[in-house]
């Protein structure tokens, strides 16, 4: 190695998520001495240009995020075999189910290293219940074994029930699994603000779109409550995703008035605070929800479902309301209790922040995860 640092190198599926979930981690190694690469797609350019005016050195992999093209799987594999051998990094950190996977039998082809792998969620893989979800899930299973069978693996999870849902199916072996709970806030940037004083309450959604985000529940809300507040939608698509929701669709519900759609947005925390009540009706198999974990910073009341991750920042009649999932019913009630009781939402906000500040700040995740960097590599020496 040209450098006595330790080489550290991300492996995810896009550029975006990298930049949105683990740039402020790859910044905060960096300053922890630890020389820093990235691997990832490269089909978003603005991202891509993100992660280099970084500073951090970027690998192009061949890597397809939805795609089950066995001949380019294959490909992404032996990819990521060759740049490991190549570029012989001291800790891997795999982040989602295909680096995880892949990036993990890569590391054994190629020789052992230190592995961090970072399930953000259990995805539609694990959350669906259709026949494509299940045949890959069941091809998955011995994959995950092989991919976390080494020594000097370490399994992250966001949310207690997917690492015991893992434990349970034998994918990880118990003592190589930790919690750290989602990607965390900046609550220097994220910061609570007075409700927006317009005539009607504003209901957000905000995130992915996709069917299992809740967007349907979130739609079917928003007929039958109309007249009654704004149901605002931030979001973007996910064209390679089964689970898309396509801008065509959007606009027509916008077109008929059901929402106001904003498209995507980079000013997050205005969004936020514009908003009266956040509702994610999700049942995509969340790790912790980045939206409820930033609304919550920004001391909104939260409506989503009583589901693993959800659950996790979302306290039933604390800070928010659970409820259960695709219960369009009930999803009804409770934003309609929060729309007709604006006390209420502010005592529930006001506790949202408190608990980001005591359990969800990103100076956590981050001390976190690099004290598990340090004690893997610690271990090899």
């Amino acid at each position: 190695m040209a450098t006595d640092a330790p080489r550290l190198l991300y492996v995810v599926n896009i550029p975006r998520f990298f930049v949105s979930h683990r740039l402020s981690l790859a910044i905060a190694a960096r300053e922890q001495g630890y020389e820093v690469h990235i691997a990832t797609a490269v089909s978003d350019s603005d991202s891509v240009q993100i992660i280099e005016d970084n500073g951090f050195p970027l690998h192009a992999i061949p890597l397809s995020q939805h795609g089950i093209n066995p001949s380019a799987e294959l490909t992404t594999l032996i990819a990521l075999a060759r740049l490991y051998r190549q570029l012989d990094p001291d800790l891997l950190h795999h982040i989602s189910i295909k680096p995880v996977i892949y990036g993990g039998i890569a590391a054994r082809l190629s020789g052992r290293r230190k592995m961090v792998q970072a399930m953000s969620g259990l995805g539609y893989v694990f959350a669906s219940g259709d026949l494509k979800a299940n045949l890959i899930r069941l091809c998955c299973t011995p994959l995950f074994r092989a991919a976390n069978a080494a020594e000097g693996t370490m399994m992250i999870f966001q949310n207690p029930d997917d690492l015991e849902t893992f434990a349970r199916r034998r994918l990880i072996d118990a003592d190589k699994a930790v919690l750290i709970r989602g990607s965390g806030v900046d609550e220097t940037r994220f910061l609570p603000s007075p409700e927006p004083a317009s005539e009607l309450p504003v209901v957000l959604f905000a995130g992915r779109l996709l069917w299992k985000k809740g967007l349907g529940e979130f739609i079917e809300l928003a007929r039958r409550l109309r007249g009654q507040a704004i149901f605002r939608v931030a979001g973007y698509e996910e064209e390679t995703s089964p689970l898309n929701v396509s801008s065509s669709q959007l606009r027509a519900w916008s077109d008929e008035g059901l929402i106001d759609w904003i498209g995507k947005r980079d000013d997050m925390p205005l969004v936020y605070a514009e908003s009266n009540v956040v509702c994610l009706p999700s049942t995509y198999g969340e790790g912790v929800p980045k939206v409820l974990i930033e609304a919550a910073a920004c001391a909104r009341a939260c409506v989503t479902t009583d589901t693993p991750g959800c659950r996790e920042i979302v306290r039933h009649n604390v800070n928010g309301l659970l409820v259960p999932p695709s219960d369009v019913d009930a999803l009804t009630l409770a934003v309609r209790s929060l729309i007709d009781n604006p006390d209420r939402r502010a005592e529930m906000g006001a506790k949202s922040r408190q608990i980001v500040l005591d359990e969800f700040t990103l100076k956590r995740v981050i001390a976190d995860t690099l004290a598990l960097y340090d004690s893997l590599l610690k271990d090899a020496q």
